[in-house]
């Protein structure tokens, strides 16, 4: 019985891959035996019921071997997961996309996109599963963490970060499969790869074993050991890649349809005598009922922990509305001026009072970054009470972690570095983004104000490259409250989040607080006259709005009546009506003043539009001295400016 249930995920595959003629088939076909010991004996799920909040999670890091998730799903009684989305698969519209994407209904619990993604989000669930234990206690939260990776998942560098944080923290309910087949597209792993995964793995601390992943009892037995041990545990399953077919432990195996020939092959030798897309009635039965093997545990949960588990989470408050007056109203007092890393930290830590789920970290820069604050507590392996994370020097991992922490959507997690080093955490940012996960990156030293640290860490690209990420909101706020209204918008928002946030200390320049202007994306900060009379419009993010403000005084004295624009975030200004957008943009000529590359610019501005900004890496030296040589000073843009309008002859 054991090998035909896992027939039927093989060959489900194996149809779905050939009617799509598209899809890979080698880890699908080579894992069939560990995924159905895993479903029909010790994953707890409820398919009437896919979001229940103490199921076990199951990752597939492995995104390419989606129709072995797919089949399985379909077979345990997932309703939106129907035979005709097996039969859709790859195709536009359906649910059974080539790589899975975040659908908990279907039972699909996140996207991991490229590879290693996966494990890492794995480790973000299961650091969420005890940060909620020790919350909420454990009856309520006790579940496990599954996730099956490949040769492939593990040779990334994320997976590495993220595996070193597991066993450090020792998270003991995180059990990885690993896909042991010994191939790779290009051939067999020794043609990349010398390193021993198994001792690789214990010297992150980690459980390891090693089992058949073709034997029935040695997958249970391996699976019973990893759930006793105390260190999250990677299982190494040898299998064989494309089991079944001609193409058997092969490369060839990885990816592609089967023709008919080798599909009759295969259904010989693993004596499957039926059509396309056909399970038999006998094992369509018992599939249904393993998938009800947890339905009870799903009920006795209901009545005792879903008003306990429903009451707690981040959300916004009145008490938080209170704390934020407050601090508004004490930033228009002292006028601070200071770095927006630094009015991040006191917001923060203010607000992580209020809020028990509310979560802060960063990779080995707290202080740098406004991360850490006295008050925060570190998590410990012995403590996941605290509300803050170490996560080393390991910026992809903290940001794909960050997303397994944030699908849950219970935790609301910001993590901070440097804006340089956002492009190592990318991946991470574009699958929260693709997700629509309210994760929140903090990105500190934002330009070339960093200084003396020199044109590596002076990030040019980083803040425009991050904007044509659909669906990120990329908040750049030019002081203390504008910072303040920023970090409100993200905690707030359903989408994730990147705050960029200045090294160098700036002047405060807004004067109105009553209401969140940055919640628009973009305000007149200063406005001289209507919008139709305007001759210039200054439009400006971050520290350069202070340039900007002085830039407006000397075209004030030289009679030319000037609008300032603060904009804060383009994504927010960009869902604004074209009243509201022309209103903050001007009518006459625009000035958009950044420092950063310029690209995208050209959304806001014309032909002949001026921008200042940097054109080139930047430069070791002063924060001022770098302003000055790249001429992000406000006699140069005031020159600058005055020439176009003698050009444009708009000055008489």
């Amino acid at each position: 019985m054991f090998k035909s249930l896992s027939n039927a995920v093989r060959f489900l595959s194996i149809h779905m891959v050939g009617k799509a003629d598209s899809g890979h088939l080698g880890m699908p076909l080579g894992m069939a035996d560990s995924l159905t010991c895993l479903f029909k004996n010790f994953l707890i799920y409820n398919p009437e019921n896919p979001q229940w909040p103490n199921r076990d999670r199951f990752v597939l890091s492995g995104g390419h071997g989606s129709s072995a998730l797919y089949a399985l799903l379909y077979l345990t009684g997932y309703k939106n997961m129907s035979l005709n989305q097996l039969q859709s698969f790859r195709k536009l519209g359906s649910k059974t996309a080539g790589h899975p994407e975040y659908d908990l209904d279907c039972g699909i619990e996140i996207t991991t996109g490229m590879l290693g993604q996966g494990i890492a989000n794995a480790v973000g669930m299961a650091l969420e599963e005890r940060l909620l234990n020790a919350r909420l206690g454990d009856d309520c939260i006790n579940h496990y963490t599954y996730v099956s990776v490949g040769d492939g998942d593990l040779m990334e560098g994320v997976a590495a970060e993220a595996s070193a944080i597991a066993g450090h923290l020792s998270l003991g309910r995180l059990i990885v499969l690993f896909d042991d087949n010994n191939i790779t597209i290009d051939g067999e792993v020794g043609v990349s790869s010398s390193e021993n995964i198994l001792q690789r793995y214990e010297s992150y601390g980690w459980h390891t074993l090693a089992a058949n992943g073709h034997s029935e009892n040695e997958i249970n037995a391996a699976f019973e050991s990893a759930r006793q041990d105390q260190r999250p545990s990677l299982i190494a399953l040898k299998t064989r890649i494309g089991y079944g077919t001609p193409r058997e432990n092969s490369p060839e195996a990885h990816h592609g349809a089967l023709t008919e020939q080798e599909i009759e092959a295969t259904r010989e030798k693993l004596d499957w005598h039926y059509g396309p897309f056909e399970v038999p009635e006998y094992l369509a039965q018992t599939w249904k009922i393993i998938g009800k093997r947890s339905h009870k545990a799903c009920e006795e949960w209901q009545k005792t922990q879903s008003e306990k588990y429903g009451s707690k989470c981040f959300g916004w408050s009145e008490e938080m509305t209170k704390i934020i007056k407050k601090i508004k109203k004490d930033y228009f007092i002292s006028r601070p001026f200071e770095a927006t890393r630094v009015s991040f930290k006191e917001v923060l830590s203010q607000l992580m009072k209020e809020s028990n789920f509310l979560l802060s970290g960063s990779c080995d820069l707290g202080s740098a970054t406004g991360c850490l604050d006295q008050s925060m507590t570190p998590i410990s392996k012995n403590d996941f009470s605290g509300n803050y994370i170490h996560y080393g020097v390991r910026e992809h991992a903290m940001g794909a972690i960050m997303n397994g922490i944030a699908i849950g959507k219970k935790i609301r997690c910001c993590g901070g570095t440097f804006l340089a080093f956002s492009d190592y955490m990318r991946p991470a940012i574009r699958m929260s983004a693709l997700m629509n996960v309210p994760t929140i990156f903090v990105f500190s030293h934002d330009s070339i104000g960093v200084g003396e640290d020199g044109a590596t860490h002076q990030p040019v690209e980083q803040l425009t490259s991050l904007r044509g990420i659909p669906n990120l909101n990329v908040f750049r706020p030019a002081d203390a409250l504008e910072t303040l209204e920023c970090l409100e918008c993200a905690l707030k928002s359903e989408a994730p989040s990147a705050l960029i946030l200045s090294r160098q200390d700036l002047l405060s320049v807004r004067f109105s607080g009553g209401v969140n202007l940055c919640e628009n994306g973009g305000y007149l900060i200063y406005e001289n006259g209507s919008v139709a009379g305007t001759m210039v419009t200054l439009i400006a993010t971050g520290s350069e709005v202070s340039i900007a403000l002085e830039v407006k005084k000397m075209l004030d004295d030289s009679r030319v009546t000037t609008n300032v624009t603060s904009l804060p975030c383009w994504n927010l200004l960009n869902k604004q009506d074209a009243a509201y957008r022309f209103h903050v943009l001007g009518s006459g000529l625009r000035v958009g003043i950044e420092a950063s590359n310029g690209f995208g610019w050209d959304r806001y501005l014309g032909r002949d539009d001026l921008f200042f900004g940097v054109n080139d890496f930047g430069k070791s030296c002063s924060c001022a001295d770098a302003y000055r040589y790249f001429g992000l000073t406000a006699i140069n843009i005031y020159e600058g400016i005055m020439r176009k309008l003698d050009e444009l002859d708009m000055c008489g």
